[in-house]
């Protein structure tokens, strides 16, 4: 057993949450400890048993106490997101998290196809465009999967740092 020292002050403690939940096992974890599981892109075959497994175990409503992480940039226009969203999200998926079958969750399972950049944006996997792109994602990612956190995973080094802080000051 692991003692945090000293024990927190604020009574309840903060809320803590599990990035990457994408396994049943942690899933069920986190619903038995209280932690919110922060779920990556998946589709929803893989979505709907982790759901349901989470409410199952914390009897809470279908989506309530989870979240999801989304890749974030905004501009003026889809085209300048999404090619910063090249070279970043896109550059750092397939070279760091790929080789760790994070994109598992984007593979159908029966056809091994991913999903093209422009269906993650169009289903709100990612958000990624103008501001009305954006919110059209959301909307298509919370009637699917009604959340209560969203993470926005930006990209510090890779992204501008003025395009960055416009991004991140627009979604806010």
């Amino acid at each position: 057993m692991i003692n945090v020292v000293p024990k927190p002050y604020q009574t309840p403690h903060p809320p803590l949450f599990q990035p990457f939940a994408s396994s049943e096992s942690t899933v069920r974890f986190c619903a038995k400890e209280g932690i919110t599981p922060i779920l990556p892109p998946m589709l929803p075959v893989f979505e709907e048993k982790l759901y349901s497994v989470y409410s199952e175990v914390s009897g809470k409503p279908r989506g309530q106490g989870v979240g999801v992480l989304r890749d974030v940039i905004i501009c003026d226009t889809d085209e300048e997101a999404r090619a910063l969203w090249q070279d970043s999200g896109q550059f750092s998926g397939r070279a760091w998290f790929e080789p760790f079958g994070f994109r598992k969750g984007v593979t159908d399972p029966k056809t091994g196809k991913m999903l093209t950049p422009d269906e993650i944006i169009e289903m709100g996997y990612a958000y990624v465009g103008t501001v009305d792109t954006v919110l059209k994602g959301m909307e298509v990612q919370q009637k699917r999967q009604p959340v209560d956190w969203v993470f926005a995973y930006t990209y510090n080094a890779l992204v501008p740092h003025p395009k960055l802080m416009k991004s991140i000051e627009t979604f806010w």
